[in-house]
């Protein structure tokens, strides 16, 4: 019988005959393939990180994934939505071209966020828009509102004249995918409550001795979570008080560390926080040697003088 195999002088890939076994058992072609792609990579690659190199779509390549899991042939998943920096897809250039020309949709995405940013996007950049709606799987329309909101977002924090990065925008774009911002309602309703925090981010700074400027990115995520734990302007200023009082300057970590204590505790008002922050008298000072018979002379006084 004639050799049906093209030997090439590739580099090799070696499958155990157990992986091989139970591969043939379930059938599953694209959880095969996804297994051989891992291999090529030498297992130091994310499975969805090859979504491009595959030429999947999130979906596809999240079915093929979970078959593997399920086979024991990869270790179980740490998160679901990776950092854009540990997993991200290589689209070449092959790969967006055939997009753009194929859905009439992704050009048009293409299109708006060229207009909103005022620039003509790169190969990469388009590449980083395929991401956030191939890999993630976010609809056009919420990557485009995903797109205003980091550029209102720049535009405020550093003048008319600057735009976002497509580097930020994805890096947000993950971040949306976590929280599971996918539809246009959660989209608007996240950046309803987003406009509703900066609005009050100016009582806070004010409440914290800084005047009217905004705040900078690291001030503002704290700023940011003392607002998500319940926190009105009142309270982080009693907090700010203390954090002065001991360290003679205001300190983010120490004024956070307040609040922590107090949000773990139920206290979040200044009338909560003074009836259960107050700290207990110590006996030396409500029981003084001689109270009881300064108080007895007191009453003495008061009753010879009535």
């Amino acid at each position: 019988m004639p050799n049906v195999l093209v030997h090439t002088a590739d580099e090799s890939v070696t499958l155990s005959a157990q992986a091989v076994r139970r591969l043939l058992e379930r059938g599953d072609g694209d959880a095969a393939l996804l297994y051989l792609a891992l291999l090529r990579h030498h297992g130091t690659v994310a499975p969805r990180s090859l979504a491009g190199e595959l030429r999947w779509e999130r979906s596809r390549i999240e079915a093929a994934e979970e078959t593997l899991r399920a086979l024991g042939l990869i270790a179980p998943a740490a998160e679901s939505v990776p950092e854009p920096a540990d997993e991200r897809p290589e689209y070449q250039r092959g790969d967006i071209a055939q997009r753009l020309e194929s859905s009439g949709e992704f050009r048009g995405l293409v299109s708006e966020v060229e207009r909103r940013l005022g620039k003509k996007l790169t190969t990469p950049d388009v590449g980083v828009l395929l991401g956030l709606t191939d890999y993630l799987g976010l609809p056009a329309d919420v990557v485009y509102l995903l797109v205003c909101h980091c550029d209102e977002r720049v535009r405020r924090r550093y003048g008319e004249g600057r735009r976002p990065t497509l580097r930020q925008i994805e890096k947000e774009g993950y971040a949306w995918a976590r929280m599971g911002i996918d539809t246009q309602k959660a989209a608007a309703e996240y950046l309803k409550k987003y406009t509703e925090r900066q609005g009050a981010l100016p009582k806070y700074m004010q409440a914290l001795r800084l005047g009217d400027r905004l705040p900078v990115a690291s001030e503002e995520k704290y700023l940011t979570a003392w607002q998500e734990m319940g926190f009105p302007p009142e309270t982080v200023a009693l907090a700010y008080d203390k954090t002065v009082l001991k360290c003679h300057e205001l300190k983010w970590p120490y004024c956070n560390g307040i609040l922590k204590r107090w949000h773990e505790a139920g206290l979040h008002t200044v009338e909560e926080v003074e009836k259960g922050d107050r700290p207990a008298p110590k006996r030396e000072q409500a029981e003084k040697p001689g109270s009881d018979e300064l108080r007895k002379y007191v009453r003495d006084l008061h009753r010879d003088r009535g």
